[in-house]
């Protein structure tokens, strides 16, 4: 299954520095399925995102985006929601590798920070750049490594895999 959302169109989604996983994923609901959880993504920063982001929307933030515990759940989340991207000035590195292992896509972007809430923007993983409608400039961003692209492209970590494998054995003549 390949990512539906890109490249994407939608909405911003606009917060600053140090976004843990225990605001994109509360401890106290671990307990429950993924959309349980995600119904109280970022209620404490912004007690309308769960039920307003829509499929294709792009948050931004600022520095150490994801930092705290290794809960994949935080990533989850924000694709369970529709989250095409996300793109900050910076990750913590346990919530990068799990975001592209979940399928998640994200972009280091200096000027992050500068769209508006609100603004209508696209993102192209594959040029690296996120386009803000509202202002009409383009923001370039760090390109992800190609292979970390091809597992958002698959769905994330385990169907990439299971491509691959699939690929590795039509390629083998059977004895």
């Amino acid at each position: 299954m390949s990512h539906d959302l890109l490249p994407a169109t939608g909405q911003a989604w606009l917060f600053g520095d140090d976004l843990n996983t225990d605001l994109l994923a509360p401890g106290r609901y671990m307990k429950l399925p993924i959309a349980g959880i995600a119904q109280h993504c970022l209620e404490s920063v912004e007690p309308r995102f769960a039920a307003e982001a829509r499929a294709g929307d792009i948050l931004f933030a600022g520095r150490n985006f994801g930092a705290g515990s290794s809960r994949e759940q935080a990533a989850e989340v924000l694709r369970h929601l529709g989250i095409a991207c996300v793109v900050a000035q910076s990750f913590s590195g346990i919530f990068y590798r799990n975001a592209f292992n979940l399928g998640l896509p994200l972009l280091v972007c200096a000027e992050a920070p500068t769209v508006a809430a609100g603004s209508p923007v696209a993102c192209d993983l594959d040029n690296a750049t996120v386009h803000d409608h509202r202002s009409g400039r383009p923001l370039a961003c760090v390109a992800p490594p190609a292979h970390l692209i091809a597992m958002v492209r698959a769905g994330g970590l385990v169907p990439h895999l299971a491509q691959r494998l699939a690929a590795q054995r039509a390629a083998t003549p059977t004895a």
